[in-house]
């Protein structure tokens, strides 16, 4: 990440972990100027991310290691979007077919398997790639355009 960082978090694939980062992406967001909605959407989005590699990439394994950068970066698409908020997620778990990271379909009543939805529908960009033995997951989401007075 060669953007501007705000934050950068090493933990390990412990789901006591959760409350903390819950903690620390809601005020972080808050203060990059989302709203509330906002904020909530992309701290559940990080949450269902970082759940996801705790359960599917370490198996429920407690101590493997995952790191977390959070920063600005412009928006390069155009259009009316402020900067946006960027999330890498980085973890060393086996490599993952970008192609088989789909939820389970919407109209199964069953617990579990929204996560990649709630992702997302929260953010503007979800890319995976595979890199220098790792899986990174990048997510981000653009402040809404600026109102003029």
């Amino acid at each position: 990440m060669s953007r501007d960082v705000l934050l950068k978090l090493e933990l390990r694939s412990d789901p006591s972990m959760l409350c903390v980062v819950r903690g620390a992406m809601e005020r972080l967001t808050e203060a990059f100027g989302f709203s509330a909605a906002e904020c909530r959407s992309v701290t559940r989005a990080v949450d269902e991310a970082l759940t996801n590699i705790m359960r599917h990439a370490y198996r429920g394994q407690l101590d493997r290691p995952i790191e977390m950068f959070c920063g600005r970066v412009a928006n390069q698409t155009g259009g009316e979007r402020g900067d946006g908020f960027e999330v890498l997620l980085s973890d060393e778990g086996p490599a993952v077919d970008p192609a088989k990271l789909r939820g389970r379909a919407l109209d199964e009543i069953k617990p579990g398997g929204l996560g990649l939805h709630f992702i997302r529908q929260s953010m503007d960009v979800v890319e995976f790639k595979r890199a220098n033995g790792k899986n990174h997951l990048r997510l981000i989401k653009y402040l809404p355009p600026a109102k003029q007075s």
